[in-house]
């Protein structure tokens, strides 16, 4: 955590100008890895800091309160090394070379998870020796600085049927291009452009893994269990500094009866949102990746989402008209906390999911 309070001063000083510029957080990146945060959640068996799954939600969220860009971006990495150690602990995944690979060299994963999830997109097409590769993957975030994109693409099985096959993409390969289409409301600095993969050779040995297009997939259990807190504290920690920036311009006003009660409001809202964040993290603590935990997160993620955009919303009113000029923070933190809707599962998915497991229903479809 004092890792992060000490880059995120740094980070703060740059982030008006990086959302301005519609520039990707290239700076805070070189910074993160000279701090060894990239690698900071390798187990220390395998070189890294061996950073728990709550430790690195908290980092997350401190970035967060200084510059929501590279947070978010932050987080797309990390979920994603959390994701191999757990495998690797818990499953005994072959992951271990990935890992060491994280810690010794500080690469930079990417992931084009929450576009695809369960259904995938690209094409994989057999051909001597493994796959050809085809796709276009939006929302790739940290593009510009990423090293191995984790990605899926779909392979017409003529047996078992629509197939998603699951691989890394070196980013330096000649059928990689990033396409720059990150120009948006809110998360400007997250670099999330278009990559796309244009005849990329695929060996049956680097296929990372297999399921049936658009099930869940023991996989997306822990995906959803470990990644969704660590995003969302993303969220809860750009609440939080919405709320201090929006006090200290209301500690300049006349205090009357309606400001009390728009102050009250927001701190309701960000306890709501610090009260889902928590009930995300205890339910990965559990270790018991399923449909039940799975449940548990997204309900927690609904809630945090909805409340985290409803503190950012209560600073804007405390702070007054004060709150409209981009020069003081508080508009840019309404913009990039507005994201919060757009992470799997959105909210209608989620009832839908929510409903099923309450009923007892195959929550793949069907009854």
């Amino acid at each position: 955590m004092g890792v992060a309070r000490e880059l995120g001063t740094g980070f703060a000083k740059r982030a008006a100008t990086v959302d301005e510029e519609d520039r990707f957080v290239g700076e805070n990146y070189a910074d993160l890895k000279t701090s060894g945060l990239f690698a900071a959640a390798v187990p220390g068996e395998l070189g890294g800091a061996g950073a728990s799954h709550a430790e690195m939600c908290s980092v997350v969220r401190e970035l967060a309160r200084h510059c929501g860009s590279t947070a978010l971006a932050f987080s797309m990495h990390t979920h994603q090394v959390m994701t191999n150690a757990w495998r690797w602990r818990h499953a005994k995944a072959p992951v271990e070379a990935l890992l060491k690979r994280i810690a010794a060299e500080n690469i930079v994963l990417l992931s084009s998870g929450g576009s695809d999830w369960l259904q995938g997109s690209g094409s994989a097409t057999r051909v001597d020796g493994g796959f050809r590769i085809d796709a276009r993957k939006i929302f790739t975030s940290g593009a510009p600085a990423g090293d191995l994109l984790l990605t899926s693409a779909v392979y017409e099985d003529p047996e078992a049927g629509p197939t998603v096959l699951h691989f890394g993409v070196p980013m330096t390969s000649d059928a990689v291009r990033i396409e720059s289409t990150w120009r948006v409301m809110g998360m400007r600095g997250t670099g999330s452009h278009d990559v796309t993969i244009d005849g990329f050779f695929l060996p049956d040995a680097a296929v990372g893994g297999t399921r049936p297009q658009g099930k869940w997939h023991p996989l997306f259990h822990v995906i959803s269990m470990i990644a969704i807190p660590l995003i969302y504290s993303v969220y809860v920690g750009i609440a939080e500094a919405a709320r201090d920036r929006a006090l200290a311009f209301a500690a300049k006003r006349r205090t009357d009866h309606h400001l009390l009660d728009l102050i009250g409001g927001m701190e309701n809202a960000l306890a709501a949102a610090r009260l889902a964040l928590g009930e995300m993290i205890a339910a990965a603590q559990t270790n018991q990746p399923g449909a039940a935990v799975t449940s548990r997160v997204f309900i927690a993620r609904t809630l945090a989402a909805r409340a985290a955009i409803e503190a950012v919303e209560q600073a804007m009113l405390v702070a007054g008209g004060s709150a409209f000029y981009r020069g003081n923070g508080l508009e840019r933190l309404f913009r990039d906390v507005q994201a919060a809707r757009y992470h799997p599962l959105q909210e209608g998915l989620q009832r839908e999911l929510a409903a099923r497991i309450a009923l007892g229903r195959n929550i793949d479809g069907g009854q």
